[in-house]
C-alpha cells in the first residue's frame, strides 16, 4: 500500500508542478483573450493535437505498450526489449506523419477553395499551424511509457511541466510581437497565432526533455522495420480499441466542444477553463495513480497473481475516492470564487467568470467517476482485454452526445458538464460490472468500507465550506486579491480539517495510511 503512494505520490509531486504550471498557461490565456469566438476557436483548434496528448500520453499508447515492454522486461533479453521499444517508435513516426501530411494538406485545400465564416476560418487556420504537434507528442509518449514501465514517474511527468513554460513564455514573449499596428478589434485574432506556434516548441521541448534519462537507461535510438513486427502489431492492435477505451473523458470534452461551437460564442471557451479546473486534482492524484497502477497490475497479470491484483485494484480505487472526494464538493460550494480567484483580469470579466462557473459546478460532480475510469480501463488493459473497456465507452460516447446536444439549446455550458458527469458515472458502472464477470469477483472491501464515512465527512466540510463562504462574501466580499485568495482557501481550508479530521477519528485506513505517508516526509523533511 505505502509504495502505491509514494510512486503515484512522487508522479503526483510532478504532476502537481505541471498542473499548476498548466493553470498558471490558462490564467494566462484568459486574460489575454477573454471567453469570447477568438478564445472559442483557439480552444477547439488545440483540443484536436492536444486530444493526442491525452489519449497517447495519459492513455491509450502507455495503456497497450507497458504490458507488451514489461513482458520483454521480465521474460526477455535487454537488447529484444530496446529492439521492441524502437519498432513501436519507428511505427509511430511513420504513422505520424502520414497522418500529419494528409491532415495539412486536406485543411491547405479547404481554406483555399471555401468560404468560411470568420470564426470557422479561424479555427482551421490555427489547426493547420499546431497539428504537427501530434506527431511530437507520439514521441514523447513512448519516452513516457518506456520510463515509467523502467520505474521512472518523475521525470516523465515532470517534462508536461516544460511544456506549461514554454506556453506561458508564449503568451508574454511571443504575443507582442504579433498583430503590431493592427486595431484593436482586429489584433486578437491575428496575436492568437503567437499561441499556436508555441504550442509546437512546447511539444519538442517536452520530448527532448525526456532523451536524458532514455540514454541512461540504456536505450539508444535505432530504425527498426514495423511493418511485419509483432511488437507492433501487438500494440497497434490493443491501441485501437484502447484509445475509446481508456479516454473517455477527453473524447466527451472533443465531441460536445465540437457540437456547441456553433450554437454560442462563448460555450466552447467557458466549458474549457471548467475543464482545466477539475482536471487538476483529477491530474494530481488520479492520473499518477493510474499510471502507476498500469505498470504494477500488468506485472502481477503476468505472473498471474490474480488475488494480489484484485486487492491492489481496490486499494487504488480506495485512495482515489478519499482524496477526490473532497475536491469535488470543493469545486461545487467555491466553484465562483474560484474561477474569478483564477481568472477574472484582462479580457476575462464577471460575466466569464459567471459562465465558467455554471459550467464547473455542473462538471465537478463528476471527478471521482472521471478518474476511477482511468483506473478500471487500465485493470482491463493490464488482463490483455482491449474490447470491453472500447465497447462501455462507445455506448458512453453516444449516451454524452445525444445527452449534449438536448442540453445544450437550455443550459449552454452547464448542459455539457452535466452530460459529462451523467456519462462518466453510467462508464463507471458498466466497466465494474464487466471486470467483475471476467474477474469472477473484485475485492471493494476498502471502497465499500470507505463510502460512508467519505460521504459523511464531505457533506460536513461541503456544508462549512458554503457556510464560512458566504459570511466571507457578506461582510468582506472580494474586492482585492488579499480577499479574493481569502475567500477560496479560507472555507477550504475549514473543509480540509473537517474532513481529515473526521476520516481520521473514524480511523479510515485509506486516510490513515496517507496520513501516516504525509507525516514520515514532514519528518524527514524536518530531520
Amino acid at each position: 500500500m505505502s509504495q502505491m503512494l509514494k510512486s503515484s505520490g512522487a508522479m503526483g509531486a510532478a504532476t502537481l508542478t505541471s498542473r499548476v504550471l498548466g493553470m498558471v498557461r490558462e490564467i494566462a490565456y484568459a486574460r489575454f483573450m477573454g471567453d469570447g469566438w477568438v478564445a472559442g476557436a483557439f480552444t477547439l483548434a488545440f483540443t484536436i493535437p492536444n486530444l493526442f496528448r491525452r489519449l497517447l500520453g495519459e492513455g491509450a499508447l502507455t495503456a497497450a505498450f507497458i504490458p507488451i515492454f514489461k513482458d520483454k522486461e521480465k521474460n526477455s533479453t535487454e537488447a529484444e526489449m530496446w529492439r521492441a521499444a524502437n519498432a513501436v517508435m519507428s511505427a509511430l513516426l511513420v504513422f505520424a506523419a502520414v497522418i500529419i501530411a494528409v491532415v495539412l494538406v486536406g485543411l491547405s485545400i479547404a481554406l483555399a477553395t471555401a468560404e468560411f465564416d470568420a470564426r470557422t476560418r479561424l479555427m482551421l487556420e490555427l489547426l493547420r499551424v499546431m497539428f504537427p504537434y501530434m506527431g511530437l507528442v507520439c514521441l514523447a509518449a513512448v519516452f513516457m511509457g518506456v520510463l515509467n514501465a523502467r520505474g521512472h514517474f518523475f521525470i516523465p511527468a515532470l517534462g508536461a511541466a516544460l511544456l506549461n513554460v514554454v506556453m506561458i513564455a508564449s503568451v508574454i514573449w511571443l504575443v507582442p510581437r504579433f498583430g503590431v499596428g493592427l486595431q484593436d478589434k482586429h489584433k486578437l485574432p491575428e496575436q492568437i497565432f503567437a499561441l499556436a506556434y508555441g504550442v509546437l516548441v512546447a511539444g519538442v521541448a517536452q520530448a527532448a526533455f525526456q532523451l536524458p534519462t532514455m540514454r541512461r537507461e540504456g536505450w539508444r535510438l535505432a530504425w527498426v522495420t514495423p511493418w511485419r513486427d509483432d511488437t507492433v502489431r501487438a500494440v497497434m492492435a490493443k491501441m485501437g480499441p484502447g484509445i475509446i477505451g481508456v479516454a473517455a473523458f477527453q473524447l466527451n470534452v472533443t465531441l460536445v466542444q465540437f457540437a456547441s461551437f456553433w450554437v454560442d460564442d462563448y460555450i466552447v471557451a467557458s466549458f474549457g477553463y471548467a475543464v482545466r479546473l477539475m482536471e487538476l486534482p483529477q491530474g494530481i492524484f488520479g492520473i499518477s495513480l493510474a499510471t502507476y497502477l498500469l505498470t504494477s497490475l500488468s506485472g502481477l497479470a503476468a505472473e498471474k497473481k490474480y488475488p494480489e491484483f484484485r486487492t491492489t485494484l481496490g486499494q487504488g480505487l480506495a485512495y482515489l475516492v478519499v482524496i477526490n472526494a473532497l475536491a469535488t464538493v470543493l469545486l461545487m460550494v467555491l466553484a465562483e470564487p474560484i474561477v474569478r480567484l483564477l481568472f477574472e483580469r484582462g479580457q476575462f470579466g464577471p460575466d466569464a467568470t459567471d459562465r465558467a462557473a455554471l459550467a464547473l459546478l455542473c462538471l465537478a460532480p463528476g471527478l471521482v467517476a472521471f478518474s476511477m475510469v482511468n483506473i478500471l480501463a487500465r485493470a482491463f488493459y493490464a488482463l490483455g482485454d482491449t474490447q470491453t473497456p472500447m465497447r462501455v465507452s462507445i455506448f458512453c460516447l453516444g449516451v454524452n452526445l445525444l445527452l449534449s446536444l438536448l442540453f445544450i439549446t437550455h443550459l449552454r455550458q452547464a448542459g455539457l458538464g452535466l452530460a459529462n458527469s451523467l456519462t462518466s458515472c453510467l462508464n463507471v458502472w458498466l466497466l465494474q460490472r464487466a471486470l467483475r464477470k471476467k474477474l469472477g469477483t473484485l475485492e471493494f472491501t476498502e471502497v465499500k468500507r470507505s463510502l460512508q464515512p467519505v460521504l459523511l465527512a464531505t457533506l460536513a466540510g461541503g456544508v462549512l465550506a458554503w457556510c464560512v463562504h458566504w459570511a466571507w462574501d457578506g461582510q468582506l466580499g472580494h474586492a482585492s486579491l488579499f480577499l479574493r485568495v481569502g475567500e477560496v482557501f479560507v472555507p477550504a481550508g475549514v473543509a480540509a480539517v473537517v474532513y481529515w479530521g473526521m476520516l481520521w477519528a473514524g480511523q479510515l485506513p485509506a486516510a490513515v495510511e496517507v496520513a501516516g505517508l504525509i507525516q514520515k516526509k514532514l519528518r524527514r523533511s524536518r530531520g
